[in-house]
């Protein structure tokens, strides 16, 4: 059995000083939220933390975003409105996880001196 290939959704938005990432369901999620905004963010987005890459787009550091780069980005923190801002604005993107690799009991392989 593999781990770790599950597929990942996230929304990327670009902003004057850093990028903004958050996690989603699903694209098609996001693409009926779009359409119909009466749908509730709790069944679109994975998660209520908007992430920041300093300027390495989606594939930085994710750290979480302080109150003060969202305010001078999005004029706010309130966590809703930015979620929405970044659903409206930002880019859909899937990236499926590649199985982890690696030893699993390294005390019965060779690279243990016996």
């Amino acid at each position: 059995m593999t781990r770790g290939n599950a597929e990942q959704t996230k929304v990327h938005f670009k902003g004057k000083e850093d990028d903004f990432v958050i996690f989603v369901d699903s694209s098609k999620a996001v693409q009926d939220w779009k359409a119909d905004s009466s749908i509730p963010l709790a069944q679109v987005v994975s998660g209520w933390k908007v992430f920041v890459t300093h300027k390495q787009g989606t594939q930085g550091i994710l750290d979480a975003a302080s109150n003060g780069s969202l305010d001078s980005e999005f004029g706010t923190h309130n966590e809703d409105e930015v979620v929405k801002a970044i659903l409206e604005k930002g880019s859909v993107q899937e990236v499926e996880n590649k199985e982890r690799q690696g030893d699993r009991n390294i005390m019965n392989g060779p690279t243990v001196s016996h």
